[in-house]
């Protein structure tokens, strides 16, 4: 591979690595991480180009690990003499300790997305043509519609990783996503409804009709049930919750809480539980970022390890955690290839990249039918959740009122109210359509985001507590 982070600087690959061997020698690990990248942003919003943003990003990260400590700098002058001020800052960890530094990662053939541009193709005309043109479409389908925002963003990174002894792990990593929101009003009301989807490839899947007319039609099919959505009732009650990107509610309330620094430092619900049993039979929880082309894959971490399919709860029992190299090397682990940054400024800590519920063998129409009184939620906004305890308060924004197996009105301000802990052991039955989301998760840690993916299949929860504002 070319020397493409190192291009039009100062600061060559081979002065890069002589700093970095001088960093690292006598740490326990550390990498220097070099990026390049290219993003944009179009947004056409009420049938005007509101926003275009384009930004290039150019700097590197130096981190220096001994035992516990890191020793982390990052710049943007990108100069023998930058990188050397950030040797002397990051060394200070290493001190009184000498270490030999861990081997480096296990190599891969495997590459998950192509070697793509989606900021320079197409072109800037064809991106505006394409939103103007959904705009129109979006307006055309229905008289209700009063306002369309339609957004397509890309972003190509291209990284260089180095370690000690002259060991180098490259990657470009595109990135595209398609938002189309649309406000439709009824009897002076108004309510709206969204749908979007990205991952890691061309702008071409995106920019088809067949591709976006569904997603227009999708965001006013749920703007147009949230016109007729009344006051969601409060109580305990037994929840359905929808395949796909409901399973954002498994990804908060249980996910962060099986990454390694959580359960290394007792901060976790799950500390202490490996071998036991965490949730019901049949529940299978994995996190796999070697899927080709989705929004969370990887072809390699932050810190060069190949992703990998992690099983994480394997029907019902605590079976594996997320791990990157600092706290798996703490814990006698292996790496799992978990190890993210949200840019060269950030330094890597375990995360999660596609993280999904196992199908199970239960039919999602037999499921429904089996709830005779309670909620069904097929789509989620957001929330919060307490990584120590894993209480959650989720934001449901499709949900409906289901008697006799029957869902009947749409519901508005439903709120989910539990803890992941109990949440998985109240599982009642599990479908056979599992599903990821279609492309639109960031997650936040630690003041860093990263694109994520999410999925489960249809859920049946017995006794969740359910916030509304009917009385």
């Amino acid at each position: 591979m070319s020397d493409f982070v190192f291009q039009d600087s100062a600061l060559t690959a081979e002065a890069a690595q002589s700093h970095v061997d001088s960093a690292l020698n006598g740490a326990d690990d550390g990498e220097l991480f070099v990026e390049r990248s290219a993003s944009e942003s179009l947004t056409l919003d009420d049938g005007r180009l509101k926003s275009a943003n384009f930004d290039t990003t150019r700097g590197f990260g130096l981190r220096c690990v001994a035992g516990e400590t890191s020793g982390f700098a990052q710049g943007t002058e990108m100069t023998p003499e930058a990188l050397a001020r950030a040797v002397d800052a990051v060394s200070l960890a290493k001190a009184g300790h000498n270490a030999t530094v861990a081997l480096p990662p296990q190599r891969t053939n495997t590459k998950l997305y192509p070697d793509i541009d989606p900021v320079s193709d197409p072109g800037f005309g064809v991106k505006v043509e394409l939103l103007q043109e959904i705009d129109a479409y979006c307006r055309a389908l229905d008289s209700s519609v009063v306002q369309v925002t339609a957004t397509l963003s890309g972003s190509r990174r291209a990284i260089a990783i180095l370690k000690a002894g002259g060991e180098r792990y490259d990657d470009i990593r595109p990135l595209v996503r398609l938002n189309i929101q649309i406000t439709a009003e009824k009897d002076g009301r108004r309510e709206s409804g969204y749908a979007g989807a990205g991952g890691r490839r061309a702008y071409d899947d995106y920019i088809s009709p067949d591709f976006w007319k569904p997603l227009a039609q999708e965001a006013l099919r749920q703007a147009q049930v949230n016109l007729d959505s009344v006051p969601a009732p409060a109580g305990m009650m037994d929840v359905v919750l929808g395949p796909g990107w409901p399973g954002v509610l498994l990804h908060e309330a249980m996910g962060h809480g099986l990454e390694g620094d959580f359960i290394r430092k007792g901060m976790s619900a799950f500390a202490g539980k490996l071998g036991q049993r965490v949730a019901a039979p049949g529940v299978t929880v994995v996190d796999d970022g070697t899927i080709a082309g989705r929004r969370g894959s990887l072809t390699i971490d932050d810190e060069g390890t190949p992703t990998s399919c992690t099983t994480l709860i394997e029907d019902g029992i605590l079976v594996g955690f997320m791990q990157d190299r600092l706290n798996a090397r703490l814990m006698g682990e292996t790496p799992t290839g978990n190890g993210r940054r949200e840019s060269y400024a950030h330094a890597p800590m375990p995360r999660m990249t596609n993280t999904y519920m196992r199908s199970g063998n239960d039919d999602p129409a037999e499921i429904l039918a089996g709830l005779k009184d309670g909620i069904y939620a097929t789509n989620f906004g957001g929330g919060q959740v307490d990584i120590t305890n894993g209480k959650f308060v989720f934001q449901c924004t499709e949900a409906y009122r289901v008697r006799n197996g029957k869902p009947e009105e749409a519901l508005k301000g439903v709120t989910l109210i539990g803890d992941g802990p109990t949440v998985l052991t109240q599982v009642k039955r599990i479908g056979n359509d599992s599903e990821l989301d279609p492309g639109i998760g960031v997650c936040g840690k630690a003041g860093q985001g990263v694109p994520v993916g999410v999925g489960q299949p249809t859920l049946y929860v017995e006794n969740l507590t359910v916030g509304g504002s009917a009385v």
